[in-house]
């Protein structure tokens, strides 16, 4: 996973964005910039639990499926949801019509409202598992890390669904907590930078 991909541009980045077409435009403006939005967080914490046993070009494709099967992922709204949304949505070609893991976002949205009302924030809670420099991972080496073990514990002891640490550190990864790209990846200095600039909660 280290040796760069060249992409049109003639410059290096993550071998993995090259798989497919969708992914450079996710590599370059999403992956890896810290997120504090709390909204962005519990969707691609949820997104990260439909694709397990799955690819993520499986789940990207469908991304704005997703987001209008789940009002754009408002936790406050999808915690309403009742056995018949989840009829609906099983019934939704669209999206993944997996009963488990729908079931799980909706209980996911639950266990987000009591965390907001316990921390203040979902951003407030995850940015704390953020892991010190020293100890990371070289570039995409790692699939769990202590604090993804940490955090995923710590979730499923409220109660959350479908965060196991691999889980959790995909997300880890994608909103921020680290860096991953790796060394000659073009876009490594800029998500550096971003993270340098960025307050957390």
């Amino acid at each position: 996973m280290t040796e760069p991909f060249i992409a049109q541009d003639n410059k290096p980045r993550c071998r993995w964005c090259g798989a497919a077409p969708e992914f450079l435009d996710y590599h370059d403006h999403e992956w890896g910039y810290p997120v504090d939005d709390d909204r962005r967080l519990f969707e691609k914490l949820c997104l990260e639990g439909f694709q397990s046993g799955l690819s993520w070009r499986t789940i990207l494709a469908k991304r704005e499926n997703f987001r209008t099967a789940f009002h754009q992922f408002d936790f406050n709204k999808v915690a309403r949801f009742t056995e018949r949304d989840v009829d609906r949505l099983l019934q939704d070609a669209g999206i993944v019509r997996h009963r488990g893991k729908i079931e799980a976002v909706i209980n996911n949205a639950k266990r987000a409202q009591e965390l907001v009302e316990q921390e203040g924030s979902l951003a407030a809670f995850f940015w704390r598992y953020e892991p010190p420099a020293e100890k990371l991972a070289a570039p995409q080496t790692a699939s769990t890390s202590d604090e993804s073990v940490a955090l995923s514990k710590a979730l499923k002891k409220m109660g959350w669904k479908f965060v196991g640490p691999t889980t959790v550190y995909a997300f880890m990864q994608a909103m921020g907590l680290i860096n991953d790209h790796v060394g000659p990846c073009v876009i490594r200095d800029k998500v550096e930078r971003a993270r340098e600039r960025f307050t957390r909660p």
